[in-house]
């Protein structure tokens, strides 16, 4: 039997500072084939390459993944600054469009940190540039030094709304997790629920309220260790009956309805 079609949106990249390629991590591909129960595979995110209606209409979900360039601020409405960083317009192009669409179709997708902060503009809501600018608020950006078992070693806890979707979900109120961004929510987006905050108040984890499917997103990396880890695995393997509802025609049911 084939399993359910996950499209996972790839990032430009340049090998050598020099050969352009679509990249995405392999712990992306490991958590949606051995935790999700799902088939991988990567998007090329170019309009030049692919529409938003063919991938509507070949994958059965989507993963969102992070990525080191950011959003651009021109897509909320603000000015380019050097704070924003580095860019990827083709990307852009492609997942926003096509998260308003799944939203409003009820086709899964499973935002993770640049995908996260994609969700909310998408929907309208804008962006910090710099988290660790801000006062009172913490250094969410990975550690610059060491293994990636330090870099992506769980550093602060996540608060969810008692009753929520992802308390649900978890089976608790507050989880610990890794963090591995500079950027974050400013305004939420139209229909975006802040349903977990880091201690600082940064939103970590995000819902888009009334829409008929999947749309749950988290600011943190659930794939590092997604097989063992006990806040990773229930995310991955819920995002996963998601999928598999929707390849099988069916109404998508409980938490996952994100209402």
């Amino acid at each position: 039997m084939t399993r359910p079609k996950v499209g996972i949106i790839g990032n430009s990249y340049l090998i050598n500072d020099q050969y352009p390629v679509h990249a995405g991590g392999t712990m992306n591909s490991e958590a949606i084939a051995e935790v999700a129960g799902c088939m991988p595979l990567m998007i090329p995110s170019d309009p030049r390459f692919v529409t938003v209606e063919e991938l509507l209409h070949t994958f059965d979900g989507f993963l969102l993944t992070g990525g080191r360039p950011n959003v651009h601020p021109h897509e909320y409405g603000e000015a380019e600054t050097e704070a924003h960083g580095a860019f990827d317009r083709a990307r852009d192009a492609i997942t926003l469009p096509l998260i308003r669409a799944c939203a409003e179709r009820g086709q899964p997708f499973l935002g993770i940190c640049r995908g996260f902060q994609e969700v909310n503009v998408a929907m309208g809501g804008s962006l910090h540039p710099e988290i660790r600018d801000l006062p009172g608020r913490m250094n969410h950006r990975m550690p610059p030094d060491g293994t990636l078992e330090e870099k992506f070693a769980l550093r602060h806890s996540v608060r969810f709304s008692a009753g929520g979707v992802f308390h649900r979900l978890f089976g608790a109120e507050e989880v610990m997790t890794n963090t591995l961004h500079g950027q974050g929510i400013k305004r939420p987006g139209a229909r975006v629920v802040v349903d977990g905050q880091a201690p600082d108040g940064t939103p970590e984890a995000i819902f888009i309220k009334d829409a008929p499917g999947f749309t749950l997103s988290v600011q943190w990396h659930p794939e590092w260790d997604a097989a063992s880890d006990p806040v990773s695995r229930p995310l991955f393997e819920a995002f996963g009956a998601a999928v598999r509802t929707w390849a099988d025609g069916g109404e998508q049911t409980g938490f996952q309805k994100s209402a």
